[in-house]
């Protein structure tokens, strides 16, 4: 049984989380105070966002009080949590509750908010009561009831560049959010242009570009990785070409083995030259070795994981025409 009394037996307290700067109204005009003095009073959503209104109950009896709250409104329930810090009220005390709000993120795509019958007009404003109960052994009495708005509004960071003269007008809100969702999709495209310039992290539609960009020629026997790595430092190796560094630096960008000697080594073989007082016969060697001649010494930690006619290829293309090489691949033991 539901019985209500005259006398208030408590006193409510309604304190929003975030207030609408402005409230709808049946006309445009600038500097409306009235608006601003009850917007207090409501609270202001955002799809995806969650909100809360603090509802703090004062108990005005001299006995203790065993009480509940209840949401109802012109709103889907599920939108409303309720969270309360327990259900005694000693004289004298508060006691704490919050409403916790949250829509769906989508709820402008999804169109969830067009009145029903009409396909010209969205629901953004919304009707909540919160109504407070006392408990009793065989009753339970409503004893007080508090009302407020539900304002669901587009999140525009555009608000943020106008005076605040043009914040209190609720449509100038929902105006610049147009202008947002038509121009902030180009902005962000700016702030993450450095990623697409880059060929670690641009997408793999866009590496021909680049390539081309560099004078870069992309070849169908290299994978993403090699490519990626080989464009980004295309202008590198053009400046290093035909020197010891450049050919490291290659076979270290195709084989991903650390660049030290320990894995790729280049060396030039000189033997003993020929000097008076120690040289011998049949070890002597005049100008201490072949000229122009030098060694490639790979040592991948994983047996046959080098493509030797690749590393070859790579050589002859890298060194000078008149140098002469030797390639060895050390593979570990299996």
């Amino acid at each position: 049984m539901v019985q209500s009394r005259s006398s208030p037996a408590v006193r409510v307290l309604l304190t929003p989380m975030q207030i609408p700067e402005a409230l709808p109204v049946s006309n445009l005009t600038f500097g409306i105070s009235e608006s601003m003095d009850v917007a207090g009073t409501h609270l202001l959503l955002h799809p995806g966002e969650p909100s809360e209104m603090i509802v703090q109950v004062q108990n005005l009896e001299r006995r203790p009080l065993r009480m509940s709250l209840r949401v109802e409104g012109d709103f889907p329930s599920s939108w409303c949590q309720i969270g309360t810090e327990g259900s005694e009220l000693v004289p004298g005390s508060k006691m704490d509750a919050v409403l916790y709000f949250q829509i769906p993120a989508t709820f402008f795509e999804e169109q969830q908010a067009i009145v029903a019958g009409r396909t010209d007009k969205l629901t953004l404003n919304f009707r909540c009561i919160v109504s407070v109960y006392i408990d009793e052994d065989t009753d339970t009495e409503e004893i007080q009831q508090q009302e407020f708005g539900l304002y669901i509004r587009p999140y525009s960071n555009y608000m943020e560049f106008l005076p605040v003269l043009y914040r209190e007008v609720d449509y100038i809100g929902r105006f610049m959010k147009i202008f947002e969702q038509a121009f902030q999709p180009a902005i962000d495209s700016f702030h993450v242009m450095w990623a697409n310039l880059d060929p670690l992290t641009s997408s793999q539609a866009l590496l021909p570009f680049l390539a081309h960009w560099v004078g870069w020629p992309i070849d169908s026997i290299w994978n993403l990785n090699q490519q990626r790595r080989l464009i980004r430092r295309a202008v590198e190796l053009y400046c290093w070409r035909g020197t010891r560094k450049g050919l490291r630096l290659y076979l270290h960008l195709y084989t991903g083995l650390p660049l030290d000697e320990q894995h790729i080594s280049i060396t030039e073989p000189f033997g003993q030259s020929f000097i008076l007082g120690e040289a011998k016969l049949g070890t002597a060697v005049l100008a201490g070795g072949r000229p122009f001649h030098f060694v490639v010494c790979l040592r991948p930690d994983r047996p046959n994981s080098i493509h030797e006619e690749l590393i070859r290829q790579i050589i002859e293309q890298e060194k000078p025409a008149y140098c002469t090489y030797e390639l060895l691949i050390e593979n570990p033991q299996s």
